[in-house]
Formats: structure tokens, C-alpha cells, sequence
């Protein structure tokens, strides 16, 4: 199986003709294990890197005595004595080296002890060779930085010239004022970043360029006594632009970190004489903030309310009809044979379907009216203020009409029609969750009866309801005959060129229907009460086969388990999950269970406590379609996970633009939290290259593989990787 987008490494590599040689990277091993400083070589080789290893403090002090080093990879303990004996040799010596411990050891005062004495790093063992090459990358990146800095600041002090170069061609503004708050001076970046001439603000009080709204904040920082210097602040604010003149931009404001050092007077008695400010504009970071703002509370592809949003506007529509003794609708719209577009077209044709369709769907509503999207080809639609049914009976009509000329897609022509169901309140229910239910079975109605119509809910008719006890019939007969069936799709590591994991996913193996996937029949399971059954079939079927994989020899695969959120209601839920896998003979570290946002934001069962019973048992926990909405810093605090998933729908975007401030984000956030990261639904090329720059390395998708048996995957673990040279 081909791994798009790597190339083979190669530690003398000089690279292709013509391209610059990176500076040489010398690192000096210190270890009394002579496989594992082999093993450093092998894992953390790179063009231009050179490497000295030896086994003792005495050994380490003579490579040191001879040449400089970029990086030492310190064990702890060693024969001689401990790591930090070589910290404190470096120390006396004025050494630069950056240094990263490598131990076992598990006491506190170990590692405080190692940083205390200039460690940049503290790796404990046991640990993934992932861990461990992040871990080298960022030294030797910080090890260059502060290189870098020293070489600045000699130059700053040798050149007062090269100085005012550099904070006049600074990209932020840099600024003094005197002691009454006035501008002393201003770089010349005030011109580019706010439109105004610097001479035009000499003298003038700083408070001339803040917003309205944020003056009296910062009138406080700057009013503190002369007599009593305060300390440095930060703060965000925004700045003004100038009105006259022309600019790219059209916002009124600049969005800037504040950062003011107040300037202390070195004669006679200390005290304020004015302020040293730095202003950086982040205005794209807020714009990234209110992206995921905005992804919290609406569809991606769509930009239109998504179910949280449109259950709350429908909870406040149905309280205020209340107050009023008024009357709405809500109306359940889906899409007729759009799983024919995405069969026959491919998914994104199935996705500018989807926003034609949201787009003709908003042109037929009154403003007031809220069109969300459920998902899938599902919208809602609410109807506020209603006087009485046929006033939804014209809107409906209308979204019928909307959609009578075709939609061109890049295929061709599509004529799209909706089924559309409709509820009224408070006929057909009083809460949000009957109406929209009720909605949902009177659209099911006009499905069955030819599609490209609308009804209203009737409860009389049971149709729906015959056909839900039919599949859960059916549910019952598939666990009873073993229809179930398990596939597997893998997870590839770029930079490690091979299968590292795989996703076992459920099939329902229908005798009329064929292959069903989980979203159609787990939904009636959890209703029903026999998810927990199907829970504990996958969860039994995937340890076996991962037990027989590991007898075949593939004892490093890693095997991610989905499991329904209703699963860790359960109070014995951990319990059995860690008997499973002793049963089976699997370590705990090789099975990664996966639970949704959702599950994060609804902790009535103990999720977070049963989540951090799994990792204190060494089972790892993903956080599947992680960035969909629901997602926030302070769930990722609280549940100890340790992977996310990035959902789909951000990888469909990279289509467009090869690159994402929602993944970047997501990046981040996994390296703040020292998370893995997966992304999955990579079906092209140029998404696992942009992918791979924003920083993710682990991915799953078509581009790769589909699901396939049990079979296939193994075939896929015996297969050597290849070496791409895209």
C-alpha cells in the first residue's frame, strides 16, 4: 500500500543539485545502553546530522572537552554518576549545548532537578520514538532561536545605526510616550497599520488612536503616580484608523497586543517618565477566534445554523409563543436522491449540491425564519408566528417552487426536490424535541409516498412507526444470526512510512439491504436498548482480531474502537473494557477507544471520571470529529484524552485553500495538550500535503484505503512501505 508524500531519508544525503546545504547539526549521545544510542542514531537521522555517543559522564566531559555540540540526548543514570553532574560541568564551562534528559526515573525532584540545571527537556521512559524525535526537533529549533537571539543582540549593541533599523522596519508598533501619556515616538509602521503620518502624532496623547470603548481601560493603566512605578502590562485593545486615508482594509479599528513598559528615571528618586509601548496586531488571531465561534454554532459547509443553534432559537420561539397564547411551525426538509449525487458524482459535487439547495431553501423563507442544517441532506426550518396552518402550507409551496428550475454542478444539471414534514405548535407537540420529531415522521410520510411534497404531521398515521419496528426487529434478528461484521481502515504515519493503527468500523450484513452502515441502524439501537449488546460484540470481536494480528507478528498495531455515547452510562463500563482486553492478552496501550464532543459536553453519567479510569489503566481515549461544535479548551482540562480526530469537513475545505486556521488551531491545541492527532476523510493528494505543513502527520482515507476485512488489513500490515518521492 502506497504512502503518498514521503520521501525515503537518508543522515549523508547532500540533497538535489542546486539546492542549499543546511547547516551541519552535531549531537552528542550520552547513554550506558549501547543498543538504545544505536537506536537514537537510526530514529533521529537526518541529512546533516552527525552523531558521537558514548556511556559514561567521564566519556561525555572528553567529546565535550574536544568539540561543541548542538544537542546532548542525556541519560540520567549512569555508571559514573547522574546526568546532572554533565549539567553542572556545562554550566561551569559556559556551555551552550541544549540538552534533553532521557530516564526512567520517576521522582519529581529528578526532573525538577534536571531543569533547574539547564535542561531544555525531560523525556521519560518509556516513550514513542514520535515523542522522542518531537522532543529533539523542538530543542534543536530552540537551540537555533536562542542562537540566533545572542547573534542579535551582539549586533544590537555593536551598531546603534543597525538598532534604529530594526525598530523602525519592525512589523509591530513600537512607541514611547512621555509622562502625561503623550507620543515621544512612533515607528514608522503607525503609517502602514493605521494610515496616520507620524509627525501628525508627536505630542499628541496616546489616547487620540483608541477606540472609544476601550479609552477609559487604558486611562487607567497609564494614570498610575509618578511617584510609585508600576509594573509592565498587556492588554488587547483596539486602534482607530485614519478615516482620509485610502486602505485595503475596510475595518474602522485594528485589533492590537498591548504590551507597555513603564520607563523608570535612573536619576535621583526612581519614578515613571514615560512608557515603552509595543503594539502587535492580531487582528487575523480574533478573526481565527470568531471562526471557531461561529464553527460552534453552524454547519461548515453551509455557513447555516446547526442543530444546537436551531434548538435553542426553537426552545426560545416555543417560550415566547407560550407568553403569547401564539402559534409556529417546524418543518423537517430532506433532500430526495442526493445519496445518488454523492454515489455517482463524488462527495463534493454532493457538497455544492448542498449549499445550492441551503441557498434556494433561504430565498423562500421570511426573515424571522431560521433554516439550520442537521446534517447530511437533513435542514430544519422555523416558523415563528404563525396565525394559523396554511400560512406554513405557503411557505412550504414556495420552497417547493424554489427548487423547480435545475442546479448546475460541475457534472452537469441536477433537478433537486425536497420532502418536507411540518409540526405545528402546540397541536403536534410542546417541546422542541416532539415538534421536531413529529416533523421528521410527517416527512417520512411524503418519502414514502413519492417524494417532492410536503405533509403535515398526522398521528393517526403509523406507517413510520411500523417501519421502526420492523428494523428493530430486524437489529434483534442480526445480533441473534451474526450479520454483524467488523472492518478496518488504516492509519498511516507519514514520517514513519507505514500502517500505525487501525479504526475498526461496524457493517450491518443485511439479508435484503446489504452492507448498512452504523448511521442507519445505531441511532434505532441506542433507542431500543441494544447498543450495549452490539457494544460489547465490537468491543470482543476487535480484541480478538487484534490478538490474532499480534500472534502473527504485528505487535505494534494499534486498534481504535468507536463506542456510543449511552455506553458509559454504565457504571461498570471501564471494568468490563479492561476485561475484555486481559481476557484477550492485549496490552492496554494498544487499543485507542473513540467517544464523541458531545459526550464531553454531557457529563451526567461521570464521563470525565470513566475517561480517566480508562487512561490510568494505559488505554488510550480519542475524541472523534473533534472541532464539529461542541468542543472547548476547558472539556479538553477536564477529560484526560489522548488523541483527536480531525472531522472531515476541515479536510473537504483544504479543496479550496491549502490551508485552515481551524486546523491550525486544532494543531495547536494538540501540541499544547500533548495530544496525537489523526486526521481523517483524506481522499486526495494536495489535502495529506497541506495536512502535512499544518502539522499533521497521522491520517485515514480513501487516498489510503476504504474499509476493508480483517483479511485486508493484514495484508495491508505485511506490506513494506513504499518510498514516494512526491
Amino acid at each position: 500500500m502506497a504512502i503518498p508524500g514521503e520521501q525515503p531519508f537518508n543522515a549523508t544525503s547532500s540533497g538535489a543539485p542546486g539546492q542549499q546545504q543546511e547547516p551541519a547539526v552535531r549531537i552528542l549521545i550520552v547513554d550506558d545502553d549501547a543498543s538504545l544510542r544505536a537506536t537514537f542514531t537510526q530514529v533521529l537521522a537526518k541529512p546533516c546530522r552527525n552523531f558521537d555517543a558514548c556511556g559514561t559522564v567521564a566519556d561525555g566531559i572528553a567529546f565535550l572537552s574536544e568539540r561543541a555540540y548542538d544537542l546532548i540526548l542525556l541519560d540520567y543514570r549512569l555508571p559514573d554518576g547522574t546526568g546532572l553532574v554533565l549539567l553542572d560541568w556545562l554550566v561551569e564551562q559556559l556551555r551552550e549545548e541544549a540538552v534533553i534528559i532521557i530516564s526512567g526515573e520517576n521522582d519529581v525532584d529528578a526532573v525538577i532537578g534536571a531543569l533547574r540545571r539547564g535542561a531544555d527537556d525531560y523525556v521519560r521512559k518509556p516513550y514513542h520514538i514520535a515523542q522522542l524525535q518531537r522532543a529533539v526537533e523542538s530543542a534543536l529549533h530552540k537551540a537555533a532561536l536562542e542562537k540566533a537571539n545572542r547573534a542579535m543582540e551582539q549586533r544590537l549593541k555593536a551598531s546603534e545605526k543597525l538598532h534604529r533599523y530594526l525598530v523602525e522596519s519592525s512589523p509591530d508598533l513600537i512607541f514611547t510616550l512621555d509622562a502625561e501619556g503623550r507620543f515621544s515616538y512612533i515607528n514608522p509602521r503607525v503609517r502602514q497599520l493605521l494610515g496616520f503620518e507620524r509627525g501628525a502624532l508627536m505630542r499628541r496623547p496616546f489616547t487620540t488612536l483608541v477606540m472609544p470603548e476601550d479609552v477609559d481601560r487604558i486611562c487607567g493603566l497609564l494614570s498610575l503616580p509618578s511617584t510609585m512605578p508600576g509594573e509592565s502590562f498587556s492588554v488587547e485593545l483596539r486602534l482607530r484608523r485614519n478615516r482620509g486615508e485610502p486602505s485595503p482594509v475596510e475595518a474602522d479599528s485594528v485589533t492590537v497586543s498591548l504590551t507597555g513598559i513603564p520607563m523608570i528615571s535612573q536619576q535621583g528618586e526612581r519614578r515613571v517618565v514615560g512608557l515603552y509601548g509595543v503594539a502587535r496586531d492580531i487582528s487575523e488571531r480574533k478573526r481565527a477566534e470568531e471562526i471557531i465561534s461561529f464553527q460552534a454554532y453552524h454547519d461548515q459547509l453551509t455557513h447555516l445554523p446547526n442543530r444546537v443553534l436551531f434548538k435553542d432559537r426553537l426552545e426560545l420561539a416555543i417560550a415566547q409563543a407560550q407568553r403569547r397564547t401564539g402559534a409556529l411551525a417546524v418543518m423537517f426538509v430532506d433532500v430526495d436522491r442526493f445519496k445518488l449525487v454523492n454515489d455517482t458524482y463524488g462527495h463534493a459535487e454532493g457538497d455544492l449540491l448542498l449549499r445550492a439547495i441551503a441557498s434556494r431553501l433561504s430565498s423562500g423563507l421570511r426573515r424571522g425564519d431560521t433554516l439550520a442544517r442537521l446534517g447530511g441532506d437533513e435542514f430544519t426550518v422555523l416558523l415563528p408566528d404563525i396565525n394559523q396552518p396554511e400560512d406554513a402550507e405557503t411557505i412550504a409551496r414556495k420552497i417547493v417552487a424554489t427548487l423547480g428550475e435545475p442546479i448546475k454542478l460541475s457534472q452537469g444539471d441536477f433537478r433537486a426536490t425536497v420532502s418536507i414534514g411540518i409540526a405545528l405548535y402546540p397541536r403536534d407537540g410542546n417541546t422542541a424535541e416532539d415538534l421536531t420529531r413529529h416533523a421528521d415522521i410527517a416527512m417520512y410520510q411524503v418519502k414514502r409516498s413519492g417524494k417532492n411534497a410536503f405533509r403535515f404531521f398526522d398521528p393517526k398515521l403509523n406507517t413510520h412507526h411500523r417501519e421502526r419496528i420492523a428494523l428493530e426487529n430486524d437489529l434483534h434478528q442480526a445480533l441473534e444470526r451474526g450479520e454483524l461484521e467488523l472492518f478496518y481502515q488504516p492509519q498511516i504515519s507519514l514520517s514513519q512510512q507505514r500502517v500505525i493503527g487501525l479504526e475498526a468500523l461496524l457493517r450491518w450484513n443485511h439479508p435484503q439491504l446489504g452492507l448498512v452502515p452504523p448511521s442507519s441502524f445505531i441511532p434505532v439501537a441506542e433507542e431500543v436498548g441494544l447498543i450495549g449488546d452490539i457494544s460489547r460484540w465490537v468491543l470482543d470481536t476487535a480484541c480478538a482480531q487484534l490478538a490474532r494480528w499480534r500472534r502473527s507478528g504485528h505487535t505494534d498495531v494499534k486498534l481504535s474502537i468507536n463506542l456510543s455515547p449511552h455506553d458509559f452510562d454504565h457504571r461498570d463500563v471501564v471494568r468490563s473494557i479492561v476485561g475484555c482486553l486481559s481476557q484477550h492478552g492485549l496490552p492496554a496501550g494498544q487499543v485507542e477507544l473513540e467517544i464523541t464532543e458531545s459526550m464531553m459536553m454531557n457529563d451526567s453519567a461521570g464521563v470525565a471520571t470513566k475517561v480517566r479510569q480508562l487512561r490510568e489503566a494505559g488505554i488510550g481515549v480519542a475524541i472523534d470529529d473533534f472541532g464539529t461544535g461542541y468542543s472547548a479548551l476547558a472539556y479538553l482540562q477536564k477529560f484526560p484524552v489522548s488523541t483527536l480526530k480531525i472531522d472531515r469537513s476541515f479536510i473537504r475545505e483544504l479543496d479550496v485553500a491549502l490551508t485552515n486556521p481551524i486546523i491550525s488551531a486544532i494543531t495547536g491545541i494538540a501540541r499544547g495538550f500533548n495530544l496525537q492527532i489523526i486526521a481523517e476523510g483524506v481522499e486526495r493528494q494536495e489535502q495529506a500535503d497541506a495536512l502535512r505543513a499544518l502539522g499533521c502527520d497521522v491520517m485515514q482515507g480513501y487516498l489510503f484505503a476504504r474499509p476493508g476485512t480483517a483479511h485486508e488489513a493484514e495484508a495491508w500490515l505485511r506490506q513494506v512501505p513504499s518510498h514516494s518521492t512526491h
